[in-house]
């Protein structure tokens, strides 16, 4: 932990943690405390977690024949897209023989976003991955089967097909 510390923060955290190389034992919780206090190694210790924005990678969870998009934008609004919005993206990994190609632009909905989104009730859902859908402009899905838990947000977005095609609402 100390080397990774060490590498991933700046100089200032680099002479705090000097110590803990020669003494692994001693002191460790007082220097590593410091060290992640610093404005400068917030950022390097925890992942932030952010909208859905121009050149993000997604996994897609349908049968269209894509399996990696990367968006190009958003249609909500300037910050970006979140559960159930719309995006347009371009394939960049794509099956041999499916619906869609390496290289074309599609449309898609966002099923599973890993920024957490409240809800009314007081909880709060987070996916460990963004994925989405991909759909014509029309908001028809082109696959015929979702993979994997979809939030029941896409109700209120007015995505029932995906709903129904689901494995599992969440």
């Amino acid at each position: 932990m100390a080397a990774f510390l060490r590498s991933k923060c700046s100089s200032v955290g680099r002479t705090l943690m000097g110590s803990i190389g020669n003494n692994l034992y001693v002191g460790v919780n007082s220097s590593i405390e410091t060290v992640t206090g610093s404005s400068r190694c917030d950022a390097i210790s925890q992942q932030i977690r952010t909208f859905i924005q121009m050149r993000t990678n997604l996994k897609v969870v349908d049968n269209s024949g894509a399996k990696r998009v990367m968006c190009i934008q958003s249609l909500r609004g300037k910050k970006g897209a979140r559960l159930g919005d719309m995006i347009i993206g371009s394939v960049k990994e794509a099956q041999p023989r499916g619906k869609v190609k390496k290289g074309d632009v599609v449309y898609g909905v966002v099923v599973r976003a890993a920024m957490k989104k409240g809800r009314s009730d007081g909880s709060e859902v987070q996916f460990d991955d963004n994925a989405i859908v991909i759909v014509n402009n029309k908001g028809e899905l082109i696959g015929t089967r979702v993979f994997g838990p979809v939030p029941h947000e896409l109700r209120k977005k007015k995505h029932l097909k995906i709903l129904a095609l689901a494995e599992h609402i969440v």
